[in-house]
């Protein structure tokens, strides 16, 4: 009887739980809405909501529940130290990016979850392409590719990521080959929708911008005229979205890859339509990306041939102006 008693103890622990579908439906509900809302609002504001909620995830796992709710704590846990990294990165926070996405992609190991698992990798080989580190970013991406994901466009997103770093190699061959991967895969996709979507998915004109960029990183008639076509689509397919679901950095990123084409061919008033928008959108919503691409133009314009043409003396003015007044910062206590 002793024996059993212990049996029965244990089992009332065992069956008690801090955690019920409501408490999991929750946190489906609030990683949705903010994946969603991530590419239309200022970061900073986010990213201390984002943390809360990432806290109290950490909280529950903390607790005793069954294991199948400790998966699910596990993904939401996972998905919102993604979200906190791809916040800091925005924010020009490299290494807390790299910190945030370790912890994700531990979170995805421990659910067992690839589609986490595969986007993390994207993730931290989009960090390596943005800090100058293209062979990081190519090896990163491929080991992302060793995760199959559970749907969706992790893959696409990762082989797109590819031709960037390449292009930025100048390895012409493996980014015309990793592009015409990431055409294949878009075409053969089954089921294109991401979970939890929103900044987690890759849409159609995302994949066109990374295209640009590629192109551009190449050079030459063929490829500025490719990355001029595939930006201008992905520019009119960003507009098309209703304004509350516009991804704000991403069309100031293709605007930027246009503006930059369309310079390349002398056209500089079809440039400046780009980039003052991009500095409108900026002020709103500043990321480090976009500053990158806003100091590179400027850099570009001053060797251009029309460099002292008063348009492009106008637009180099402008940019100056803008990066005076604006910065992406971290709020105070932000960089765990």
């Amino acid at each position: 009887m002793a024996a059993a008693s212990e049996s029965a103890r244990f089992a009332a622990r065992a069956e008690s739980s801090n955690v019920g579908p409501h408490t999991i439906e929750q946190f489906e509900a609030d990683i949705h809405r903010i994946v969603t809302n991530y590419p239309n609002r200022p970061v900073g504001p986010l990213f201390r909501e984002v943390r809360e909620l990432r806290n109290l995830a950490f909280n529950r796992l903390e607790g005793r529940q069954p294991p199948q709710y400790t998966r699910d704590l596990y993904v939401a846990a996972g998905v919102l130290c993604g979200v906190l990294a791809n916040a800091s990165f925005d924010l020009g926070r490299y290494d807390a990016a790299e910190t945030q996405a370790r912890t994700a992609f531990m979170c995805g190991e421990l659910a067992g979850h690839n589609g986490l698992r595969a986007w993390v990798r994207g993730l931290q080989a989009l960090i390596a392409y943005w800090d100058g580190r293209p062979h990081d970013a190519v090896r990163l991406a491929e080991a992302g590719a060793d995760f199959v994901p559970e749907q969706g466009t992790a893959h696409i997103r990762l082989a797109s990521i590819q031709a960037r770093a390449y292009g930025q190699l100048q390895l012409e061959g493996d980014a015309v080959a990793a592009l015409r991967s990431a055409d294949n895969m878009r075409d053969q996709l089954l089921n294109g929708d991401d979970v939890p979507g929103g900044m987690m998915a890759f849409p159609v004109e995302k994949q066109f911008f990374y295209a640009s960029s590629a192109h551009l990183w190449l050079g030459g008639g063929q490829h500025l005229g490719e990355a001029e076509a595939r930006a201008e689509e992905a520019v009119n397919m960003y507009e098309a979205a209703a304004p509350e679901r516009q991804r704000l950095g991403e069309m100031s990123l293709a605007r930027m890859d246009l503006a930059t084409a369309r310079l390349s061919r002398g056209d500089l008033d079809g440039a400046a339509v780009q980039l003052y928008d991009v500095l409108g959108v900026n002020a709103r919503r500043a990321t480090e990306s976009v500053r990158k691409r806003l100091g590179q133009f400027r850099r570009d314009l001053a060797v251009h041939p029309a460099s002292t043409a008063p348009s492009a003396v106008a637009m180099r003015e402008a940019i100056v102006a803008h990066q005076e007044h604006s910065s992406a910062e971290l709020p105070p206590g932000g960089t765990q």
